[in-house]
């Protein structure tokens, strides 16, 4: 339809891939390179940035397969839920799937090294465990190596890993609210009544986020960033982390804010966006 031909193009213009003349840009010609949506390819292109690639490479893997979790088979789905809890991570579900990718790959070194004569290093037993697709976790692997192929055939640097430290998860969050800024959705009544900034659908977390597997149960986040969002009957946001309003303020596009729809969310990001000028534009104090 032209309205969607429109909205792909006005995404590709936020995401600083078009020039002047509505022609591919260096940053776009970069993202062409890659076999990723717009949005994961502009944030695996920030990764560069951030150093936090290897990361970043894992997570648009796992991004880009089928859903790892598959439903319990046999096993109690409690007790599947309490190994499953022990992958997950505090910070969201996009840290979760490269906590998971991470786990998959020690175990299929463990594996391999321990197994060398069958020749198959997958631990199928771990995935049912966790109720994990092995197939999916193998192809992410598969993927993985491919997107590292091509930036080095690029020439884009590659961090080193440093998953884990805390400079890394904030690395990790620019990087992705720089691909998936047009995906930000604020919970309005603190219930999990999420209202997406781009065009007011209410959604909810799905049951599989972090944030309702934990335990205890805490808070839910205020301000989130989500990888794809279909309207059905119960219209939730998939793979879902906690973003900081300040950060999106900072890396989104000032014409990608004043552009969004009215509403108490665009002018809580306005008001932050006058105090982040506001002091940049302060004179820096004498030595």
């Amino acid at each position: 339809a032209p309205e969607s031909l429109m909205q792909a193009l006005e995404d590709l213009d936020y995401l600083a891939a078009l020039d002047d003349d509505g022609n591919l840009s260096e940053v776009g010609i970069i993202m062409s390179e890659f076999p990723l949506d717009p949005q994961l390819a502009k944030a695996l292109i920030a990764s560069c940035e951030f150093d936090c690639v290897e990361e970043m490479v894992s997570l648009a893997a796992m991004l880009t397969v089928s859903p790892c979790f598959v439903p319990p088979s046999k096993r109690p789905e409690e007790a599947v839920t309490l190994r499953r809890r022990a992958l997950l991570h505090p910070h969201g579900d996009h840290f979760t799937l490269i906590n998971i990718f991470n786990a998959f790959q020690q175990r299929e070194c463990q594996a391999a090294a321990a197994c060398m004569s069958q020749g198959y290093g997958a631990d199928e037993g771990w995935c049912r465990k966790h109720a994990v697709s092995a197939e999916a976790l193998q192809l992410a692997a598969v993927v993985r190596a491919e997107l590292l192929e091509v930036m080095q055939r690029i020439e884009l640097p590659v961090s080193p890993p440093a998953f884990g430290t805390d400079a890394n998860v904030l690395n990790i969050q620019r990087a992705l609210i720089s691909g998936y800024f047009l995906k930000v959705a604020r919970d309005i009544d603190g219930s999990g009544n999420y209202v997406m900034l781009t065009h007011k659908h209410v959604a909810h977390l799905p049951p599989s986020s972090c944030y309702l597997l934990r335990q205890p149960p805490r808070r839910l986040p205020p301000w989130v960033l989500y990888h794809e969002f279909t309207i059905s009957q119960d219209n939730c946001l998939r793979i879902v982390s906690e973003i900081q309003p300040q950060m999106l303020v900072e890396l989104a596009p000032q014409y990608y804010l004043s552009n969004l729809p009215p509403s108490e969310s665009r002018d809580l990001l306005m008001e932050l966006r006058e105090k982040v000028v506001a002091a940049e534009d302060m004179p820096a104090e004498p030595k």
